[in-house]
Parts: structure tokens; C-alpha cells; sequence
């Protein structure tokens, strides 16, 4: 078994205890167990404080090195919590644990495991307790894998080593039909398929990391989602073939506030051009969303689409200078934009569900500045400062 501590779950020398015991209840239970574990609460932002007293805009390899001792004090600490319950357990460095990445610092993703030392400490009688959210790159330099990477490091141990079961343990009880701070009435997923997930947590929701998602499809491997604070069912994510419930409806309402528009205007129309603008966003590891293209017009087009606002001011950079190199007219940049987005295999075949979208956003009162959608998801892009209201109106709407 693979368990996943999140920060919230370690933020105190007495939450680690508690997640021990945990830990030791699955070991006597008959699992070989290795844990997975975050930063201690806080932590990661302290360091991201810490680093921003001393410089401007720290290098991305030494943010790296320094995020990366979060999990360094964690790890040792939740080893040293089973030992005093009886449980022989050692802790391991994102590296000790095998665990290879390509070079991108900051957003890594993992492209290799080789868990031998891992399976030698299992085989010994250890708990096996792996810092999270990091790995190691070529020439040993250590990576992260991003916000929520630690969820990452838990699902492809747990897919290398053909885990039995990959419990995530964090600070709400599963995963909810929508944010419950905004959402009091937010209900309880019991199961919940990949693809709905996996939009749920790349349009905002912070429950799942996206890349633990798409692992866990590939190899076909249910993750249960539960509270670290007390006993409940949680959440599984499996296969959509695997569930019977709610198949027909939308399950989930997402969203994301920090979003920024950048709209290239008078672009030439012609073949190449959309390569010339995504290309120097993508070596600059800027992701883009919400592309839209206006109809070609006497030869010149529009083109807008969302990154996040902490890449807004970087890709205005980026865009200003392609734009003179293409003959586009300006760029245009708008902060204060967010995601709100409704989830659900359903969406498929009820033609219905865009036209309530859009009629419960009007009848708010929240102008749509951009739409964008999938096979199980409808996204709209809406001021920042109403998107508690249309959280909550499309959760009523579609009677969640």
C-alpha cells in the first residue's frame, strides 16, 4: 500500500503522530506500506518568503534546492514517529527512492523509477517513508514536480510497485461537487472517473494534482482520497466503466482565480502563424488555455487565450516581441479574469447543459469573456470578483 500525506495533515508534531498511527494500522493490517509525505503545513510558501528577501527572482535551480528540504524535514520526522510506535520504518530522499526526472526545474515530471532500493527496505520489514515533490534530474540535480507534486510521487510508486492500494490522504473528507467554502451545501463524491477528475483538478479544483490523475489512468490504478483527521468512505477514483452512479449528469463545478487574458490582435492569417506565438510560450514553460481564434478577416486574425496571472507579465514579454517578428498589430494583456467550469461524463450527450450554463451566467448578472470546452467539460472565463456567485448559482442550477 501506498499512503499520501499532504501538508495540512503534517502541520504539527501532533498531526504527524496521528498519521503515524495510521500508517502502523495498515503495516499491522498485513500491507507492506510506503508513505509519501509533503512539506510540514506552511513550509513551501515560508521558503518561497525566504528566498524572495534574498533575491528578486531566485534561479529556478536554487528554489529547487531549497523547496525541496520541506519534504527533507518531514520525511525523517514521520520515520522517527513510527519508530516510536514500534514500526521499523527509514526515510528516503527523492533520489534515494529512484525517482528520475527530466530537467524542467520547478514543473519536473517524472520519467523514470528505479524503486530497488525501496523494495529491498520493504523486504526487510520497514515502512518505507519517501519525500514527496521531488526527484532527481541528469548529473543528480534535484527537481520538483510543482504544487501537488507529492501526489505525483505517490501514484507512480504506487504504479511501479503494483500497489494494492494508493490512499491520499488531505484536510477534506473527498472530493465534493464543489469548493465547500464557497458551497456549504457541496455533497460528498463517492466515486468520481478519471476523465471527470482529471478536468476537475485542471480547471482549479486542489484536491488531486492533473499528473497523479493521468498516471493512475494509465495503469489503470484506483486512488482513494480520504481525511487525515478522522475516519470516512472518501472518494475513489477509478474507471469510468467501474461506476454506475450519476453517469448521466454533471458531477462537479470547478474553478481557478488567478487567470489573465493576452490577445494578439492583427495576426496575418496564414499557415504557421498559431506555431509562432504557442512556441516561445512553451520553451518559457508557460501553458496556455482557452484559445480562441476569431474568423479570418480581409487576412487578419485575432487570437486570445489564458495563462496563469503569475505568467501574465512574463508572457506579455514573450508575446510583444513575436508580435513585431509576425507583423501582428499589439498585444493585449487583462488580469482579474477566473475559470469557472461545470464537469461530467454527461456532458456528452445533453445538449442542455451549455445553454443552462449560460443562461444561469446571464441571469447573475456575469458577462462571459470566453468559452472553452471538451467531451466532459464546459469552461467559461468570468470577471475574478463574481466567481463565488456563479460557483454557487451553477451548483444550483444543475442540482448538485
Amino acid at each position: 500500500m501506498v499512503q499520501k500525506f499532504g501538508g495540512t495533515s503534517l502541520g504539527s508534531p501532533a498531526r504527524i503522530k496521528k498519521a503515524a498511527k495510521r500508517v502502523a494500522a495498515a503495516q499491522r493490517a498485513g500491507y507492506d506500506v510506503v508513505v509519501v509525505v509533503s512539506a510540514m503545513g506552511d513550509s513551501t510558501d515560508r521558503l518561497l518568503g525566504l528566498a524572495s528577501r534574498v533575491a528578486r527572482e531566485p534561479a529556478a535551480r536554487e528554489l529547487d534546492q531549497l523547496l525541496s528540504t520541506g519534504e527533507g524535514v518531514s520525511a525523517p520526522l514521520m520515520s522517527m514517529a513510527l519508530s516510536e510506535l514500534g514500526i521499523a520504518a527509514v526515510s528516503l530522499l527523492g533520489f534515494q527512492a529512484g525517482i528520475q526526472t527530466d530537467q524542467r526545474h520547478a514543473k519536473a515530471r517524472i520519467v523514470g523509477l528505479t524503486p530497488a532500493r525501496i523494495q529491498r527496505e520493504l523486504a526487510a520489514g520497514r515502512v518505507v517513508v519517501v519525500a514527496g515533490f521531488q526527484g532527481m534530474g541528469l548529473e543528480m540535480e534535484v527537481t520538483t514536480l510543482g504544487r501537488g507534486g507529492s501526489d505525483t510521487t505517490a501514484v507512480a510508486l504506487a504504479a511501479s510497485l503494483k500497489a494494492q492500494a494508493c490512499e491520499i490522504f488531505t484536510d477534506v473528507d473527498g472530493i465534493y461537487t464543489v469548493d465547500p467554502r464557497f458551497v456549504p451545501a457541496a455533497r460528498l463524491l463517492t466515486h468520481i472517473a478519471y476523465p471527470e477528475m482529471l478536468e476537475l483538478a485542471s480547471a482549479g479544483a486542489r484536491v488531486m494534482h492533473p499528473r497523479a490523475v493521468e498516471i493512475a489512468e494509465a495503469y489503470g490504478l484506483e486512488l482513494h482520497v480520504r481525511s487525515s483527521f478522522h475516519a470516512g468512505p472518501g472518494t475513489i477514483i477509478t474507471s469510468e466503466e467501474a461506476i454506475m452512479e450519476d453517469r448521466n449528469r454533471v458531477r462537479g463545478i470547478a474553478h481557478e482565480e488567478q487567470v489573465a487574458r493576452l490577445s494578439v490582435v492583427g495576426v496575418p492569417d496564414r499557415p504557421g502563424i498559431a506555431a509562432s506565438i504557442f512556441l516561445p510560450l512553451a520553451e518559457a514553460d508557460i501553458a496556455a488555455d482557452v484559445i480562441v481564434q476569431t474568423a479570418s478577416h480581409e487576412g487578419v486574425t485575432d487570437m486570445s487565450f489564458t495563462v496563469s496571472s503569475a505568467d501574465g507579465r512574463q508572457a506579455k514579454r514573450i508575446l510583444d516581441s513575436v508580435a513585431q517578428e509576425i507583423g501582428a498589430r499589439t498585444v493585449l494583456a487583462q488580469d482579474g479574469l477566473a475559470k469557472v467550469s461545470v464537469i461530467g461524463s454527461g456532458i456528452r450527450g445533453q445538449p442542455g447543459v451549455a445553454a443552462n450554463m449560460f443562461k444561469t451566467l446571464s441571469g447573475l448578472g456575469i458577462n462571459i469573456e470566453m468559452i472553452s470546452t471538451s467531451e466532459v467539460r464546459i469552461t467559461c472565463i468570468i470577471k475574478a470578483d463574481r466567481i463565488k456567485d456563479a460557483v454557487a448559482g451553477l451548483h444550483q442550477a444543475f442540482n448538485l
